[in-house]
């Protein structure tokens, strides 16, 4: 592993960075770099200077790639249903070659409902990430590196992830509550739990705010000049046209993300979901 450089009271590290291209990944990118970090991006096609072409289902490459850096943070996912092995290899290959931090991404989705969910909390999870436990139990009890799990809310902002799917339909009756964080104040708490998590610790990635599905769809409506009015979809219908993604989306969930400010610091800074939309940042988005 490089000799990892300090600057003031930061360690530089040399970072192999997964999912650089996507919604989270492509903010986190950014971020560390503004920290001081150097990144390699492990991308499917051409990337940047000093970037790798590869898949993250290499074993032998994601091998090779951890024993030269300092830190990997893992925010890449085949989103089929792949996901689950992939990530499994994914997570082998990085322990068997790893000397350093190991950044993995989770989800607030294992805990199921809850009205004051937190890192204590037992898990729940919904079919589409029961999987997601075995490989967070073992990466977080690995001894060689300092691992940290990152587990985000719903991410919006720069009108992208799930809110995009938002209208004036609602997903449900529209009284969950989603856990919400923006995806630029995640990028932060991902710089910060590099920074400064302990080993084996896990945080929830949420700003605190946590708005009813009806309020977001409230608030699209009066965006399109329709007044407030929302039409809610009967529970099972969600289920039927999404399937157990809509499942998880219909979870009422609330979380103040308490662990992640006290101890690392972190200050979620940018303005809720409601007032993005309420600002136009998701005017026009496509409903996926």
């Amino acid at each position: 592993m490089d000799t990892i450089a300090r600057v003031a009271d930061v360690v530089c590290m040399n970072i192999l960075l997964t999912g650089a291209t996507g919604y989270i990944g492509s903010a986190i990118r950014p971020a560390l770099i503004a920290s001081g970090h150097t990144v390699t991006a492990l991308v499917r096609a051409s990337g940047g200077e000093g970037d790798v072409v590869g898949d993250m289902r290499d074993k032998t490459l994601v091998r090779r790639l951890a024993e030269k850096s300092d830190a990997v943070i893992h925010t890449a996912t085949p989103g089929d249903e792949t996901s689950a092995d992939a990530d499994r290899d994914f997570a082998d290959a990085v322990l068997s070659g790893l000397d350093g931090v190991f950044v993995r991404t989770g989800g607030i989705w294992v805990y199921g409902e809850g009205e004051a969910i937190t890192e204590e909390s037992p898990i729940a999870a919904p079919p589409i990430v029961a999987w997601r436990e075995e490989v967070n139990r073992r990466v977080l009890g690995a001894s060689n590196v300092r691992s940290v799990l990152v587990e985000p809310g719903v991410v919006y902002g720069r009108g992208g992830g799930i809110p995009r799917m938002l209208s004036e339909e609602l997903i449900g009756d529209g009284s969950q509550h989603w856990a919400t964080v923006h995806v630029d104040d995640l990028a932060d708490f991902y710089a910060l739990a590099l920074e400064r998590a302990g080993r084996g610790e896990k945080f929830l990635a949420v700003s605190g705010v946590n708005p009813t599905v009806r309020e977001l769809g409230e608030a699209v409506s009066r965006r399109k000049g329709l007044g407030g009015r929302v039409v809610p979809e009967e529970p099972g219908r969600t289920v039927g046209r999404l399937g157990e993604f809509g499942r998880a989306l219909l979870l009422d969930q609330q979380a103040s993300g308490e662990k992640g400010r006290r101890v690392l610091g972190w200050r979620p800074r940018r303005r809720s979901l409601v007032a993005e939309i309420e600002a136009g940042g998701y005017d026009g988005a496509p409903v996926t």
